[in-house]
């Protein structure tokens, strides 16, 4: 069982642009394919996990969704960097599509999507890290007995102070600071 660095999409690896349903609309963070490559040369698989509340609310098809975790796949890949697995959860209690309509395990902060991406690629989550921009993502890692690393980008900024108050997370300036955390806490990673 390996530990892994598990990461939101929206306000965290791109920028958080409200519901993203064109591709021309998605704009990366300029760090995040090195920051995706230094965990992955640290060993660390990286695994991107979701809620996707704009299915759920009929502004983006599922399907769509999909397609851009593909792109995202590839341009990651193009710049030396792996995304092991993308998992979202389209669910919400109130979703205005009835299909998507109901309380489930995979909405962060439920563990389910982590759950999931344990079983199929054999992760330890108490060894593990997970990183966003919102405070369900801290809460989705203490959850499963992960290390919480909050972003001050996308909701992070306005979020920040809710979890130095509310739970146990470290809070970051990006993506790229809470690699470098991290790496700094593997004493041997390029040995």
């Amino acid at each position: 069982m390996r530990p892994a660095v598990f990461l939101d999409r929206d306000g965290t690896i791109n920028e958080d642009v409200g519901h993203l349903d064109r591709l021309e609309r998605l704009t990366l963070f300029p760090y995040a394919i090195d920051a995706v490559r230094l965990l992955n040369r640290a060993g660390f698989p990286v695994v991107v996990v979701t809620n996707q509340g704009g299915v759920a609310a009929g502004l983006v098809d599922e399907g769509f969704v999909l397609e851009l975790h593909e792109v995202l796949r590839r341009r990651f890949e193009a710049g030396g960097a792996t995304i092991e697995r993308f998992y979202h959860c389209p669910h919400d209690p109130d979703a205005a599509v009835e299909a998507y309509r109901r309380p489930c395990e995979c909405r962060k902060p439920a563990p389910g999507m982590i759950h999931r991406a344990a079983a199929d690629l054999e992760l330890d989550p108490r060894r593990s890290y997970v990183i966003g921009d919102k405070l369900s993502d801290v809460r989705l890692a203490e959850a499963v007995g992960a290390t919480g690393i909050l972003v001050r980008t996308g909701y992070g900024v306005t979020q920040a102070a809710r979890v130095d108050a509310a739970v146990d997370g470290i809070v970051v300036r990006d993506l790229m600071a809470a690699t470098v955390l991290i790496l700094e806490q593997q004493p041997d990673t390029f040995s």
